[in-house]
């Protein structure tokens, strides 16, 4: 029986590898673009593409069939998705596994994705400066004063970078 089992989802697996249609294939190249730019991985693309277009919620075994990746990249994916509020998690009665949608709104997107990548920058880079400003201070040089300015000028934009994020983010509605 447990053969059985196996065996016909290897069959349902063959069936459906592969099975996109041009469109989909052409909106999920939209978002693999968009991944690539945002310097993430193209599991992230193909997976949110995957799932904006479908019109039902998917299960991760789900879009690792229908996508032809691992279940690793896929997992990984869906993670990172989850983490920028990309996507959300539905609930199929009767079954025990995560189904997922794409989250529409470009809103929450951008505030998730700024909240979860570009914001712990800010604030380690924070840190770096001050670290930096420790170093100057024990540098011994004859450019000193250049190096002062430059670190100057690096305070300077972290200072705007830390008081122009919680703006952008109240704007994107965070």
């Amino acid at each position: 029986m447990f053969v059985q089992y196996i065996l016909n989802i290897m069959n349902e697996a063959s069936e459906q590898t592969g099975s996109l249609t041009e469109i989909e294939r052409e909106v999920i190249a939209i978002f693999l673009r968009m991944a690539d730019m945002l310097n993430l991985p193209r599991s992230v693309g193909e997976i949110y593409g995957v799932l904006f277009i479908s019109s039902t919620p998917l299960c991760l075994d789900d879009c690792h069939i229908r996508l032809n990746i691992s279940k690793g990249s896929t997992s990984q994916g869906l993670k990172i998705l989850r983490s920028f509020g990309a996507i959300r998690t539905v609930y199929i009665p009767g079954d025990r596994k995560d189904y997922y949608v794409a989250e529409t709104s470009l809103r929450k997107m951008a505030s998730g994705f700024a909240s979860e990548q570009i914001q712990p920058h800010v604030a380690s880079g924070k840190d770096r400066v001050a670290r930096i400003r420790e170093l100057m201070d024990a540098y011994e040089s004859d450019g000193k004063g250049e190096l002062a300015e430059k670190i100057d000028l690096l305070e300077n934009w972290q200072r705007k970078a830390g008081k122009t994020l919680p703006l952008i983010l109240k704007l994107i509605g965070s």
